[in-house]
C-alpha cells in the first residue's frame, strides 16, 4: 500500500493565496517526515478552489525541499500547455530529482483558461490525444517532429533526454512515470491503449473505480499489452483523509470547514463558451466524500483504504489532507496518517 497526499493549495475563506501555498509546502515536508509515499499537486487558474497555477513549478520547489518522497502533478492540464514545453519540464525534473517525479496529465474542463491561454475549446474537446502522444514521444525518443493537426514542426533533438537518468532508488531509466486523469470511458480506453496508469477522482466510489479498472484492463489487453503490464498497472485513487480519535469527530470537522471553501471555489469556475453547469451542493458533497474515504479513526481509515484496494485492485492513494483549512491541523493530520494509519496497513 502506497499512501500519498493530494495537494490542492485550497484557499479557504479568510485566507490569502500565500497562506494556501505555504500550507501546501509545509504539508509536503510533513508528508516526507511522516513516511508517506508521495505528494500529488493539483493545478488551477483564476479560482480559490486551488491557487497553484503550475503544478510543475511547485513540484520543482518541493523536489528541492525533499530527499525521498515522490512528487507528481495531479494534474498538468494539457490544453493549457504546449506538450513539448511540458515534456521538457518533466524530463528535467525526472533527471534532477533522481527519478522522483511523476507527470500526471488531464484534459481539464471547458473553463475560461482555454481562452486565456489560447488553446480554445477544440483543444479540450478533441486535442487531448494528439497532445498526450506528443508528450510521450518527447519522453521516449531522441528526436521528435510534430505531425498532428494542432502541432506541426520540423524534427528537433530532444534535450535533455529523459532516459539519461544515471541513478535513483526505484527510478525508471526510461523516463518519468506518466499517468492520465480519467473521468470517462473514452479517456480510460485512451490511457489503456498506451498502457498508462489512471488517476481516478475523489468523487468516485469503489464500485465506479472498480468498473474503470476493469475497462482499462480489457482495453489494454485488446491493445496487445502483455499480461504483466495489464495486471501491474499502478493506478492511483484520489480521496480525502481526516484522522481523529472520535468516530464522528473527523466528519464533523470537515462538514464545518470544507463547504465554505467548496462553495467559493467551485462557484468561481467560468466556462469558456457560457454553457450552463450545475454546481454540487457543498455540504452534500462534503458528506459524500466523508462517507467514501478514510475519514474517522485510524482503524476506520485503514479499513477503508484496505477495502478500496481489495475492491478495485488499486494500492496507491492520493489523499486530500488540508480539509480543515488550518496549517497546524493539516500537519497533524499528515503526521497521524504516517504514525497511526500506515502501521495498520502493513
Amino acid at each position: 500500500m502506497r499512501i500519498g497526499t493530494f495537494v490542492l493549495a485550497a484557499q479557504f475563506p479568510g485566507q490569502g493565496p500565500g497562506e494556501a501555498l505555504h500550507r501546501a509546502v509545509r504539508s509536503t515536508e510533513a508528508a516526507e517526515e511522516s513516511g508517506l509515499d508521495s505528494v500529488w499537486l493539483a493545478e488551477h487558474h483564476f479560482v480559490p478552489y486551488g491557487v497553484c497555477p503550475s503544478a510543475t513549478t511547485l513540484a520543482a520547489l518541493l523536489l528541492g525541499r525533499t530527499r525521498r518522497i515522490r512528487v507528481g502533478t495531479a494534474v498538468s492540464v494539457l490544453p493549457n500547455h504546449h506538450p513539448v514545453a511540458l515534456a521538457e519540464q518533466a524530463a528535467m525534473l525526472h533527471l534532477t530529482s533522481g527519478g522522483r517525479f511523476s507527470l500526471g496529465v488531464g484534459r481539464g474542463g471547458p473553463w475560461v483558461d482555454l481562452e486565456v491561454f489560447g488553446g480554445g475549446l477544440d483543444a479540450y474537446e478533441n486535442g487531448f490525444p494528439e497532445a498526450l502522444d506528443l508528450v510521450l514521444d518527447w519522453l521516449r525518443e531522441p528526436r521528435v517532429a510534430g505531425r498532428g493537426e494542432r502541432f506541426g514542426f520540423r524534427e528537433v533533438a530532444v534535450v535533455p533526454r529523459a532516459d539519461e537518468l544515471l541513478e535513483g532508488p526505484g527510478s525508471d531509466a526510461s523516463g518519468p512515470e506518466t499517468i492520465v486523469a480519467c473521468t470517462s470511458p473514452k479517456t480510460v480506453r485512451l490511457a489503456a491503449a498506451r498502457a498508462l496508469p489512471m488517476l481516478l477522482g475523489m468523487h468516485c466510489g469503489d464500485e465506479e473505480k472498480a468498473e474503470m479498472v476493469a475497462l482499462w484492463r480489457t482495453a489494454a489487453r485488446e491493445a496487445g499489452h502483455p499480461p504483466e503490464v495489464v495486471e501491474g498497472a499502478a493506478h492511483v485513487s484520489a480521496g480525502v483523509a481526516q484522522i481523529a480519535d472520535g468516530a464522528g469527530d473527523a466528519t464533523e470537522l470537515l462538514v464545518k470547514t470544507m463547504p465554505g471553501w467548496l462553495r467559493r471555489g467551485l462557484d468561481a469556475h467560468v466556462t469558456v463558451d457560457g454553457r450552463h453547469r450545475v454546481m454540487r451542493d457543498p455540504v452534500a458533497y462534503t458528506e459524500l466524500l466523508c462517507g467514501l474515504h478514510p475519514v474517522g479513526t485510524p482503524r476506520l481509515a485503514a479499513d477503508r483504504l484496505a477495502a478500496t484496494a481489495e475492491r478495485t485492485g488499486i494500492t496507491r492513494f492520493a489523499l486530500l489532507v488540508e480539509g480543515s483549512g488550518d496549517l497546524a491541523a493539516t500537519e497533524e493530520n499528515v503526521r497521524r496518517l504516517g504514525a497511526d494509519v500506515l502501521p495498520l496497513l502493513t
